[in-house]
């Protein structure tokens, strides 16, 4: 009998264990069940909205199963709300989202906040998209040179629409204030869209909106120039803007757009979602609209992003010690 016990025991450990290991199995197969969030932390119309409405059907079609992603937007605080709202879901692979540099880091650096760029789980960056100072066609400004001499005469009255304090824009003004010795006002939107409307208004002298986005709402009609370009060389995206070290203002400045979830995904789930992203990233398809888009793309597979984020936090850091940018 107490053989039997024995034995019966043994045999019901072994069942359990592999039923778990079969329901284990089953969960990673199933993935995903139900509709993913993707958590835009700026405007519609904006860069990262139209990258994420773009990228949503590639990784659907890579995760399978009849994958089904919801893309929300939400706005405010130089995208501290989306971010916030994404550090605080469940880490259960149906809320994913945007992360955008420098925002992600400056923001914790400048005040209190409810996250860190450390309390996610990286999927995969997506863009790169170098900063810009944009006009309306109908101004007198053609060039920096030209900006430099009207806001030197007219100090405080050059109006600089960025997508928040603490913004790759919005630092990329500070700089300029620096570098070119004039006093600009900042002016702070909840997305490039809305700077768009500024400029296109006369609320706005200057819009600081990156070179991708810019040309998205050229193309798009919208009656605008850009005086310069941030970054290290002319991109292939605009080859006769000039950039800002042309100009003589040694300034570089970009913004990366990549995707993450809560920190503490399945194991299973973060590497179905890391492989899906990497795929939608290089499908023929995505990268053809995504230059239609004028988005410069740059995939980075997780640890080389979180190589990328080290890096921005450090120069952050160094930043804030000598020159604060709050507001």
């Amino acid at each position: 009998m107490k053989n039997f016990l024995k034995n019966f025991v043994q045999r019901a450990l072994f069942s359990g264990v592999l039923l778990l290991g079969m329901s284990a199995t089953a969960s990673a197969a199933g993935y995903p069940e139900k509709p993913i969030t993707m958590l835009v932390a700026y405007g519609p119309g904006g860069g990262t909205d139209l990258i994420a409405r773009l990228i949503a059907p590639y990784v659907e079609k890579y995760l399978g199963n009849d994958a089904r992603i919801i893309v929300s937007n939400k706005a405010g605080a130089g995208g501290a709300i989306g971010f916030t709202e994404l550090a605080r879901a469940t880490p259960d692979g149906y809320t994913i989202g945007f992360l955008n540099t420098p925002n992600l880091i400056s923001i914790p650096i400048e005040r209190q906040a409810n996250y860190t760029w450390r309390g996610f789980d990286l999927i995969g960056n997506l863009v790169d998209d170098p900063g810009a100072f944009t006009v309306n066609s109908a101004s007198p400004m053609k060039d920096l040179k030209d900006l430099v001499t009207y806001a030197k005469a007219n100090p405080g009255k050059v109006t600089v629409g960025s997508t928040g304090v603490g913004s790759d824009d919005h630092l990329a003004m500070l700089f300029f204030e620096r570098a070119a010795g004039v006093k600009l006002t900042h002016i702070p939107y909840k997305g490039s869209a809305e700077v768009r409307s500024g400029i296109l208004t006369g609320q706005l002298v200057v819009g600081a909106i990156n070179v991708g986005e810019a040309l998205q709402f050229m193309q798009g009609g919208a009656p605008m120039r850009m005086l310069g370009q941030m970054s290290l060389k002319r991109t292939n995206l605009a080859p006769g803007t000039p950039t800002f070290a042309e100009q003589g203002f040694q300034m570089e400045s970009a913004s990366l757009r990549g995707l993450a979830a809560p920190k503490g995904l399945p194991a299973d789930v973060r590497e179905k979602l890391v492989k899906a992203v990497a795929q939608a990233a290089a499908d023929p398809g995505y990268l053809k609209q995504a230059a239609l888009l004028f988005a410069p793309v740059r995939y980075l597979a997780p640890a080389a992003y979180e190589k990328e984020l080290v890096s921005t936090e450090k120069d952050l850091l160094e930043l804030w010690k000598v020159a604060p940018w709050k507001e």
